[in-house]
């Protein structure tokens, strides 16, 4: 087994159609079709069902799929590394951190690595806790800012933890102030507030409904389905209030009013993962490190 018949295998899978995963390999499609055959005589099985105009995966196909991609991209890893100079002088890390991490804590990190590594290559995603876990597992990723406890237990990663975050309350300065005018806010507070409401798998809404619910009500969403921006761009516009992290207040805290939350309050873990199995790049390694020092 090939890690060309691997990328060839997995370019088929993707667009279904073997002259167009030739010409995205930039092959020709009788050797594409040639090394595919003999992936399939190397495994013993039929990787694809082969109708005119109609390509699916056969179950082995299925089941080599999740499989050649990590693989693909742990050889893409090793490449990289490898290709690393001396001093960190080049490479690439691949980051994951959700939208409001995006915000809050690490631009300040990013200006740092940068300024001290500037041929470094930096690459962001965002997303919510879910899909970085998955992307990590599948190789995508290097590193990950995600939040604890993770929504599947996943004995093929590491988590180190980073920081504890208080949460706030958010609102426009020409709403009427929450709780009355208090200088701290309770939980059921908001019972009857309107709440600018972030999209289902974003970790801040999963973290509110439940602490709505165990006050022993349902939170009422004026509007609901956005990612961090928008929601405080709602917010500034007077449509609701919003549960935000304090430092994604205190970075975005113009045209917004933040009341903290009463204590106990709401607080969420926020932890740096990366995959157990594989070491990550020496780039990463050392990003983790100006994380874990900060």
């Amino acid at each position: 087994m090939q890690l060309q018949q691997l990328q060839y295998f997995v370019a088929v899978a993707e667009t279904r159609h073997f002259t167009r995963a030739a010409e995205a390999v930039h092959v020709a499609q009788p050797s594409l079709s040639q090394q595919i055959k003999a992936l399939e005589r190397e495994l013993g099985a039929d990787l694809f069902l082969r109708a005119r105009g109609n390509i699916t995966l056969t179950d082995a196909g299925e089941a080599l799929l999740p499989l050649a991609r990590r693989i693909l991209a742990d050889a893409d890893t090793a490449r990289h590394e490898v290709l690393e100079l001396a001093q960190l002088r080049r490479g690439r890390v691949r980051l994951g951190a959700t939208p409001s991490l995006c915000t809050g804590l690490l631009p300040d990190v990013l200006r740092a690595f940068h300024d001290r590594y500037p041929g470094i290559q930096l690459l962001i995603e965002e997303g919510g806790s879910h899909d970085l876990v998955r992307e990590l597992a599948r190789g995508a990723l290097d590193l990950a800012l995600v939040v604890l406890p993770l929504p599947t237990a996943s004995p093929a990663l590491t988590t180190v933890e980073l920081l504890r975050e208080d949460l706030v309350v958010v609102s426009s300065p020409e709403s009427p102030r929450p709780g009355g005018g208090r200088r701290a806010v309770r939980i059921t507070d908001l019972e009857g507030e309107r709440l600018v409401m972030f999209r289902h798998g974003y970790d801040l809404r999963e973290l509110t409904v439940a602490a709505c619910r165990s006050a022993g009500f349902e939170p009422d969403f004026a509007v609901e389905g956005g990612e961090m921006d928008a929601v405080l761009g709602f917010v500034r516009a007077g449509l609701g209030m919003a549960v935000v992290p304090r430092m994604v207040a205190a970075r975005s805290g113009r045209g917004l009013r933040v009341t903290p939350l009463a204590r106990p309050g709401l607080h969420r873990t926020i932890a740096l993962a990366h995959r157990s199995d594989v070491a990550p790049p020496r780039a990463a390694r050392e990003l983790q490190r100006m994380l874990l020092e900060r």
